[in-house]
């Protein structure tokens, strides 16, 4: 891996711990800016509706701007928001910030992905999309805590300080490291017609499913672990690290698998999580098989990720656009799991969220499945209809016929034979 790669990682790391921040500091923001924890609660909210919405929009916007400058403009935006987090007097000035520094979030992964997938050879790039997927996982697991210590230790101001910091280093890093491709910028006709294409819906429809089953459950793991399962709250937080180096070890492995084992490793990995949503829902009593279970769904929920990835580039490509729309829907996911968690809770309790979990997995293998008859179509021999030669299908839009090699139609062009 070159090292702008790690460089990249470096940069989401920061996304996430910004992302992440308020809800470890909200009695602090409560206080400081003279509001309610739900209207802080909101802070949230606005911040991920802002990565869906406005991080698309932000893309297009630069969608003339050589890679390498959109992520720096990017990265001087998200510094920005951050410093007026940093200083901002009021809750509304808070809003504008969240908004701001959503929007970059957002733009900065798929600016980033377009980068990262550029810098490899073609049967690296789900590897690669792996170690930068890494940034989100670390930021999950050690980001969060990061942020509460230093809000809690210097004040909620300083949390938001020290991410501009992060940020700060993560350009300079940028500027020295990450190389800018010689590739002519997509235009916005040429770059949104791809969304035409049905595999790619159905791709992006996968990755809110799956995502969106995940954290149906994680979105309420801390009161269940204690109000059904029994486990005192002191312990909660380790259990949330060990959850969070479940994520980073299944990270590594779908990363190594999700270039020559796309699909079987969604596939597989999707029903993993439905069999560990549906044990932690039955067994929500039982210390030992509740925690067997969240380190499972740990393994192979959110980080399908690379995987996800790769299919959606197979289906489309590895442009800009295309990477922030993707991470809209993996947001989109988000707060579909979050939300319809938090609604069956009042009427079935707080197993119910981890039933939605099972359902939404389920859905999402579902949508994965038709992949595999594609697949299957694709190496059957035929004989082809323009040449009237017989014509043997290979992965990836590899085709020879009559023993010489060539491309078919239909087929996107991010695909290597």
């Amino acid at each position: 891996m070159p090292r702008s790669i790690y460089v990249l990682a470096a940069g989401i790391f920061a996304m996430v711990t910004s992302e992440f921040v308020v809800a470890g500091l909200m009695p602090q923001l409560s206080a400081g800016l003279d509001t309610g924890i739900a209207q802080i609660g909101y802070l949230v909210t606005v911040f991920a509706v802002s990565m869906a919405v406005g991080g698309p929009v932000l893309v297009l916007r630069l969608r003339r701007v050589a890679p390498k400058r959109a992520l720096l403009i990017v990265l001087t935006i998200f510094f920005a928001g951050n410093l007026l987090a940093a200083l901002a007097p009021t809750y509304w000035t808070m809003i504008v910030a969240r908004i701001v520094t959503g929007a970059a979030s957002q733009a900065f992964f798929g600016i980033a992905i377009s980068l990262c997938v550029r810098a490899v050879a073609p049967e690296v790039r789900g590897r690669a999309v792996g170690v930068v997927m890494t940034g989100l996982m670390v930021g999950t697991l050690l980001g969060l805590p990061f942020a509460t210590v230093v809000g809690e230790r210097f004040g909620w101001r300083a949390a938001f300080w020290a991410i501009a910091v992060l940020t700060a280093i993560a350009g300079v890093l940028t500027i020295e490291f990450v190389p800018d491709p010689d590739a002519a910028p997509e235009s916005g006709a040429a770059g949104a017609s791809v969304f035409r294409r049905p595999r790619l819906i159905l791709a992006l429809v996968s990755s809110t499913l799956i995502i969106g089953a995940t954290f149906s459950a994680f979105s309420f793991v801390a009161p269940i672990l204690t109000g059904v399962t029994g486990f005192a709250p002191g312990t909660v937080p380790l259990l949330l690290l060990a959850y969070g180096a479940a994520t980073v070890i299944g990270n590594f492995v779908v990363g190594r698998l999700a270039d020559r084992r796309t699909i079987p490793t969604l596939l597989v990995g999707t029903a993993l999580n439905a069999v560990f949503l549906a044990g932690l829902a039955v067994f929500t009593g039982s210390k030992p098989l509740a925690l067997g279970f969240l380190l499972g769904v740990g393994l192979v929920g959110v980080t399908m990720n690379p995987a996800m990835v790769t299919r959606v580039h197979r289906a489309g490509n590895t442009g800009p656009l295309v990477n922030t729309v993707h991470s809209s829907f993996i947001t989109t996911g988000i707060v579909l799991g979050s939300a319809i968690g938090a609604s069956v809770i009042d009427g079935f309790g707080l197993r119910a969220p981890l039933v939605v979990g099972v359902i939404l997995a389920v859905l999402a293998v579902a949508t994965i499945l038709p992949e595999i008859r594609v697949g299957t179509a694709a190496r059957r021999p035929e004989h082809h209809p323009a040449t009237r030669h017989f014509c043997q299908y290979r992965p990836k839009g590899a085709v020879t016929c009559n023993g010489a090699a060539r491309r078919v139609g239909g087929i996107s062009d991010e695909e290597e034979p």
